[in-house]
């Protein structure tokens, strides 16, 4: 009997499903896109129903075309985004559409939060900061735009338990989770009834499911399930972690002297601490499955993303040629850019398309008519790159800040060696990438391996599954044209906030 785990990972824009061995090796994935729905402006939400019947589908997919016997899966874990929310009554039913983390429309509401004072009381109870797609200020818009909603809702839950609920019917969550929802006091590693408290929100509390630990086999595949996924009756069910701290136990991420970067939908940047940290203050802060560690983590919709919006808005030939050749166009990028890396590029690049410092665009600036596909392909690159730094910036400054001297990098860059280059010539610091691609999948199994016994804890676990397959060092020469661009990037975005600054406070004064 072959022994193997599957990992689960329902992301921002892809649920997939993965295959993996004990020892790490992933063979293989199955991938759906998923459809968000966008009713209104700033509202990012997505069909549950539609997310788990993906699920279904790609399991089946994945035993029927790798031969696994559904007897040979020793555990099935789920991941996926943290943060925003599904609703579900009593029934496991969702009550209404889920709403992934990119989701925007809680910012008046956060803005009257910081005019009353109650985000100055927020923020040291839950030792995190406040965003627009967090679960608590979700769950205040739901009690003031749609009543109707908070008193249909028997569980609210994230996006991998509610998953795993369909799996097995296990109603919990686990730490990280919950500290990246924003319902928790990290200090104390509890719900935060006082947050609810602050905001007048008591009646959801009942509704909050439950933490627990990460690897922790919670039940086991129902007799529904298995009709529908194709797995074995009884298949152990782990709880699990939210997909950027799966990330992390998929790289080998355990000790202060690593930073961990993750560029993806977001640019996600984290370091690990005793305790919670407070200056600064992290987007968001959890407890992380390794010796009992805090993981401070900044977040913001402003990565490779935007690269994914270029390629699919003007770069239609180049993937139609790329599909005939049997290649990614993604690869074609990377040997476009690689082109342009011996001659000067003055084009900026802003990755603001989801998101930004407030006040500053997105797009770009400096280009002229030589300016080719290569030069704003490169731009791009570079744009994202400069953002990355600039929120890492902000996590490592302050008397609370870790020192790290390496780090550990995910998502699709990490497979671009150009890419990956200027990552580390332009953060300053050795960049290391470690095996597998699916690395959010990666991590859910191998909460199933450390849940199953197969390994004793999660260090033990990321010694036998974790390989280091390259290192990229910073190059002087590059790093010193690249941190000028950066120069300028900052300028330019500073410049954009004092002239929304402006414009604000002249709009006011007309008003008044």
């Amino acid at each position: 009997m072959k022994q193997r785990l599957i990992g689960i990972d329902a992301g921002g824009t892809m649920t997939k499903v993965v295959l993996f061995d004990l020892q790490g090796n992933e063979i293989a994935c199955e991938r759906q896109s998923n459809d968000v729905v966008l009713k209104h402006p700033g509202w990012v939400e997505r069909d549950g129903e539609a997310m788990w019947q993906a699920v279904c589908t790609n399991l089946k997919a994945l035993l029927e075309k790798t031969g696994t016997k559904p007897s040979d899966i020793l555990a099935i874990t789920p991941s996926g985004y943290g943060s925003g929310v599904y609703l579900v009554d009593g029934e496991g039913m969702n009550v209404r559409n889920g709403v992934i983390s990119a989701d925007t429309r809680t910012i008046p509401l956060l803005e009257h939060w910081r005019a009353t004072g109650q985000a100055r009381q927020l923020t040291p109870e839950i030792e995190s900061g406040l965003w627009p797609g967090q679960t608590l200020a979700l769950l205040a818009w739901f009690k003031q735009n749609e009543p109707q909603t908070l008193a249909r809702t028997v569980h609210v839950l994230p996006t991998k338990d509610f998953l795993r609920m369909r799996l097995c019917g296990d109603v919990s969550t686990d730490y990280s989770d919950g500290g990246c929802a924003g319902m928790m006091n990290i200090t104390r590693n509890e719900i935060s009834r006082a947050a609810f408290d602050i905001l007048d929100m008591k009646e959801w509390l009942p509704k909050l499911p439950e933490p627990g630990q990460a690897a922790e086999v919670v039940g086991g595949i129902s007799a529904r399930a298995a009709r529908e996924t194709g797995l074995l009756e009884g298949t152990p069910v782990c709880r699990g972690v939210y997909d950027v701290v799966g990330c992390g136990l998929a790289t080998g991420f355990e000790s202060a002297d690593q930073l961990a970067v993750v560029a993806g939908t977001f640019a996600i940047h984290s370091t690990l601490h005793r305790k919670p940290t407070l200056n600064p203050l992290p987007t968001i802060q959890n407890r992380y499955p390794v010796d009992d560690l805090v993981i401070a983590t900044m977040a913001t919709p402003t990565s490779a993303s935007n690269l994914e919006w270029f390629v699919k808005t003007f770069m239609t030939a180049e993937r139609q040629a790329a599909s005939a050749r049997g290649s990614s166009v993604y690869d074609l990028c990377n040997e476009l850019v690689e082109t342009t890396m011996a001659k000067q590029n003055d084009i900026l690049f802003f990755p603001f398309l989801l998101d930004g410092p407030r006040g500053a665009p997105a797009g770009f600036t400096g280009m002229t008519a030589q300016t080719a596909l290569p030069d704003m392909l490169r731009a791009i690159y570079e744009g994202v790159t400069c953002i990355h730094r600039y929120d890492m910036t902000h996590l490592l400054t302050g008397p609370d800040a870790a020192k790290p001297n390496v780090m550990r990098f995910a998502g699709g860059p990490s497979r671009s060696a150009v890419w990956a280059q200027m990552f580390a010539d332009c953060m300053g610091l050795p960049l290391e990438v470690t095996n597998g691609g699916e690395l959010g999948a990666k991590g859910a199994a191998m909460c199933g391996a450390v849940a199953t016994g197969a390994y004793a804890n999660m260090s033990a676990a990321m010694k036998g599954m974790v390989k280091l397959e390259r290192r990229f060092t910073p190059e002087p020469a590059r790093a010193k044209v690249l941190l000028a661009k950066y120069g300028r990037f900052i300028s330019a975005i500073n410049s954009n906030v004092a002239d929304w600054q402006r414009q604000q406070a002249a709009g006011k004064a007309t008003a008044a």
